[in-house]
């Protein structure tokens, strides 16, 4: 009798496992329509921003749009958080499980570019989406409006949150709103990224520190009394070397660059000041702060040399991004249930012009119809997020979707051109339905929430989150 009620209740425990599963499905395809049903309205908005792009901290009316767009549709919008003008948190619902959905929205400096093959920029314009941070933010936002749809329809429980996040590029912008607490208590975060191939992010990110370093030295008339000068262009330039000749000595996963963004005014003028902006990354975050402090002795060093004085203000530290496994798993099936991007006619002959810009052999463009498979590697890629910063204080998530033509590098002429027609559009709409479905998926699954915050609490071990930054304020000038 006592195995034939275990064998019931196993019948009954299927069945409502199943039932459930049928369900969420439902709401899922439920989910994927709604969002493509708003495509216009979408990409009315995102357009608007790539047209406005506007670089970190100065993002003054592309985050007035998306606040806008996400209180006419019933968030809670709290502006300005973390001494961020720009910066904002939206919400909406109530209880648990808090998903947390990430949205930028700022653009590069000198890449402005008009949406047609061919390289050509804008007269009077300066910036460009080249990181197609227009599409991210509003991915975002579309996915966070179709999550609050269900929750009013009664298909999900729990609370929403949209952060929108100033000044990724080099700002740090998500390492303040860390830092000021406004992930305490989410469960979960979601992000994404634009690319030029669709799959789920599984390899970590290089932890970053940078700086300004300014030299003070003294004017003189560089033909008639150079001898009363102490040029500060000097500091730069000697600086500079000694960097170049420490990179034999450093790990080899090390990367820093730098630019000089003042080195004088005139030719025949000691410069009495010059700055220099340098990035140091390195996979591991203690990595990184040992080689900073060598190239602050660096700068120390040059300034002796030459006569001159320095001083330098910390512009952005992010860590390495965490990567979880439960999280990526989810996302991943979720991903090859949206599918990828399909290129019209018009689309096919502008992405072959694009390509034939290339100055390396072109992918097929099937890359951009294609999900890769999920592939799981701690190794750091080429760049640095402060979503790293994220991933350390709560279990998150991310992927990237093809809103480039394959093959395009971020941070082009390129990439400014796709995100300015359908072919970025497209790949937006796949990145938002998939945040949807992830999100959905976790709602639905506690237990699924339970797995992934085990999973990060033993990557964390013991490690106590602190910012790479220390305790500075928001550079919120960073780009003048």
């Amino acid at each position: 009798m006592q195995k034939m009620y275990f064998f019931f209740s196993a019948l009954l425990m299927v069945g409502i496992i199943n039932a459930q599963t049928k369900n969420t499905e439902i709401i899922k395809d439920q989910a994927v329509n709604d969002i493509q049903a708003k495509y216009d309205d979408y990409k009315k908005v995102a357009l608007q921003i790539w047209n406005y792009a506007e670089v970190g901290y100065k993002e003054v009316k592309s985050s007035a749009l998306h606040q806008k767009t996400l209180s006419d549709n019933g968030f809670t919008v709290e502006s300005g958080v973390a001494e961020i003008p720009t910066a904002f948190v939206a919400t909406y619902g109530s209880g648990k499980p808090v998903i947390g959905i990430l949205a930028e929205f700022d653009a590069l400096p000198g890449l402005a570019q008009a949406a047609i093959p061919e390289k050509s920029t804008i007269e009077g314009q300066n910036a460009g989406h080249a990181c197609g941070h227009h599409l991210f933010g509003t991915a975002s936002v579309a996915a966070a409006i179709e999550l609050k749809k269900l929750m009013v329809e009664g298909k999900l429980k729990g609370t929403i949150k949209l952060y929108g996040c100033p000044a990724e590029e080099g700002g740090s912008g998500k390492v303040y709103m860390v830092r000021a607490g406004l992930f305490n208590n989410v469960d979960v975060v979601i992000h994404w990224h634009p690319g030029n191939a669709n799959e789920v992010t599984m390899t970590s990110a290089l932890a970053n520190s940078s700086a300004k370093f300014r030299f003070h030295g003294l004017s003189a008339h560089a033909a008639a009394a150079p001898e009363r000068g102490r040029s500060a262009l000097d500091g730069v330039e000697s600086m500079d070397y000694m960097v170049n000749m420490m990179r034999e000595h450093i790990p080899q996963e090390t990367r820093i660059h730098y630019v000089i963004t003042n080195g004088g005014k005139a030719p025949n003028v000691v410069p009495d000041f010059a700055e220099v902006y340098y990035y140091v990354r390195h996979p591991k975050r203690d990595q990184v702060k040992d080689i900073f402090e060598r190239v602050v002795n660096a700068a120390k060093g040059a300034a002796l040399g030459t006569g001159t004085t320095v001083d330098y203000e910390i512009i952005g530290g992010t860590h390495d991004l965490l990567l979880n496994k439960t999280l990526g798993e989810v996302m991943q099936k979720d991903l090859e249930k949206v599918g990828g991007v399909n290129y019209t006619p018009d689309e096919i002959a502008f992405a072959k012009k694009i390509q034939a810009s290339f100055t390396f052999p072109a992918p097929d463009l099937s890359v951009a119809t294609a999900i890769k498979p999920l592939s799981i590697s701690p190794d750091a890629g080429g760049g640095s997020t402060d979503v790293g910063d994220v991933s350390y204080v709560v279990p998150t998530v991310g992927m990237s979707a093809a809103t480039w033509v394959p093959g395009v590098p971020a941070h082009s002429w390129q990439a400014v051109a796709c995100g300015g027609t359908d072919i970025g559009i497209k790949g937006m709409m796949v990145a938002a339905k998939t945040m949807a479905l992830t999100a959905i998926d976790l709602y639905s699954s506690p237990l699924l929430i339970d797995k992934a915050t085990q999973e990060f609490k033993q990557q964390l071990g013991n490690y106590q989150y602190k910012a790479l930054l220390g305790d500075r304020k928001p550079a919120l000038n960073y780009r003048d």
